[in-house]
């Protein structure tokens, strides 16, 4: 590269990932198509792999299942309606939504207040909730309580609202 020769910066953001480039015009020009060419599909690739929940269209597929009243969330439909499984998992669907939403400040339930929102014995309760973290849609946390995973907030928008709301005729 020659004194004469016109230098050009080029800054790229694109989400969390930002790059400068400098050089002559030609130098840079193919360091971008690189980038794109490389970078992006890449990028692309491994976002459509990373499961999360939609949380405008979980709120939007929730209507109708939960509602908040008193700063609590609550289920608008008949517990006897739903599985002990689907119970508590909407319960902590609730509490997450809740939480993003800024209505509660913690999307944790203990295992006493699940099992009265489940209207089942200790032991009923304990079981079920054992289902949900083996199949990890649920992790207990350090305290002894319960929250909803990022993978089951994301399968409940996938699979169980919709059959959820099938079998409910909603």
């Amino acid at each position: 590269m020659t004194k004469n020769e016109a230098q050009i910066t080029v800054q790229v953001k694109y989400g969390s990932v930002e790059k400068t480039f400098s050089g002559v015009v030609e130098e840079v020009w193919a360091a971008i198509n690189k980038f794109f060419g490389e970078f992006i599909p890449a990028f692309e690739i491994s976002k459509a792999l990373v499961l999360s929940a939609d949380l405008q269209k979980l709120v939007e597929d929730c209507k109708g299942l939960i509602g908040f009243a008193d700063n609590s969330p609550h289920l608008l439909i008949s517990k006897e309606k739903l599985t002990d499984n689907e119970t508590l998992a909407l319960h902590l669907l609730a509490a997450y939504i809740g939480v993003k939403l800024g209505i509660l400040t913690s999307d944790v339930l203990t295992r006493e207040d699940l099992q009265v929102k489940l209207g089942k014995n200790a032991k009923i309760t304990s079981t079920r909730l054992g289902e949900l973290v083996k199949s990890e849609i649920v992790e207990k946390t350090s305290d002894g309580g319960y929250r909803i995973t990022g993978f089951g907030a994301a399968q409940m928008q996938r699979e169980w609202l919709p059959k959820i709301k099938a079998k409910l005729g909603l």
